[in-house]
């Protein structure tokens, strides 16, 4: 009997993530790195200390576009600029998670099967050289990089391929005729773990704890931690979760950092109010048990979101990792 395909595992997947956030700090880069199964699903996102808001979603479309269109983002951006309005429009209709069809999104292939996507975005994670980068740093093999793009060839261990159009415009523009030796370029070469993704960190550790306590329920579940804007820091999705655990997940973080109460709360607080209270603002909402905000020193700083079990113990395991 043939087996059924799997998304790739989120310990590699995080791997992955772990290797794009130490190139974008030696890069001096700030933004969200997201990690799509081939099923469509996220695995993993993290976002690096002060990227601010947006990053992570632009990260997760363009590796949702790589992981099930089995192609670069580049490649599919060209194509939807290629075709009639109207096919454009329906696709996206059809494929609300490619409303950014950004280039910079890899696939990703285990055996010739694609089994993931991965992308970057964010503040500063962009095709453009940043203020104050050193030309060594953007070089890769003596050639013109961009940093966007070079997060993921470093990620994925592939030779650098730019995206984003012409490199050697945009390094005209700002190294002039400065020519890098192959030997002296920096881009590719290994860049030390990350030390200062404090936030990043501690949303780190939260996801942690929750698949620990899963595990240890026998659940399989997805977490999200948000920051105080709802905001995604950091998202897991356990090896074959469900996939609608994720925005479950999301959307109850989200509701409990944007009202400072469990999101199952929500319609106790709120009365007959409460269902309206999604169209306030633009982040996901939802109002069931298993979102928790995080207090510091009596200040909601974040959230944490779990999905995909039973909504009881999600709420259970959010509440006991949020404190």
């Amino acid at each position: 009997m043939t087996s059924h395909p799997r998304d790739l595992p989120l310990a590699e997947a995080q791997m992955l993530v772990q290797r794009a956030v130490d190139k974008a700090e030696q890069l001096g880069l700030r933004g969200g790195i997201a990690v799509v199964g081939a099923s469509g699903a996220l695995i993993t996102a993290s976002r690096l200390d002060h990227g601010g808001p947006g990053g992570m979603a632009r990260a997760r479309s363009k590796a949702w576009i790589s992981a099930t269109q089995q192609v670069q983002s580049s490649e599919h951006l060209h194509r939807m600029t290629s075709l009639p309005g109207p096919i454009s429009a329906g696709f996206v209709a059809v494929s609300p998670e490619a409303v950014f069809p950004g280039a910079g999104g890899m696939p990703i292939e285990r055996d010739g099967v694609i089994v993931g996507g991965i992308a970057a975005s964010g503040a500063t994670v962009s095709p453009f050289l940043p203020a104050g980068v050193a030309p060594e740093a953007v070089s890769a093999d003596g050639q013109p990089a961009n940093p966007e793009d070079l997060l993921i060839a470093y990620a994925l261990t592939i030779p650098y391929e730019g995206q984003h159009g012409d490199d050697a415009a945009r390094w005209q523009q700002r190294f002039g005729d400065l020519v890098v030796p192959p030997q002296e370029s920096l881009g590719m070469r290994a860049a030390p773990p990350a030390v200062s993704q404090h936030e990043l960190a501690w949303a780190a550790e939260l996801s942690e704890a929750a698949t620990a306590s899963a595990q240890r329920h026998g659940a399989r579940i997805s977490v999200a931690v948000v920051d105080r804007g709802g905001d995604p820091l950091r998202q897991d999705r356990m090896d074959d979760a469900v996939a609608g655990g994720v925005d479950v997940a999301l959307a109850t973080a989200c509701t409990a950092a944007r009202f400072g109460m469990p999101s199952g709360d929500l319609v106790m607080t709120y009365g007959a109010a409460a269902d309206a209270l999604g169209a306030l603002g633009p982040q996901p909402f939802l109002l069931a048990p298993g979102g928790s905000p995080i207090l510091d020193a009596g200040r909601v700083v974040g959230a944490i979101g779990i999905g995909g079990a039973d909504p009881a113990l999600c709420a259970l395991i959010a509440a006991e990792v949020a404190g």
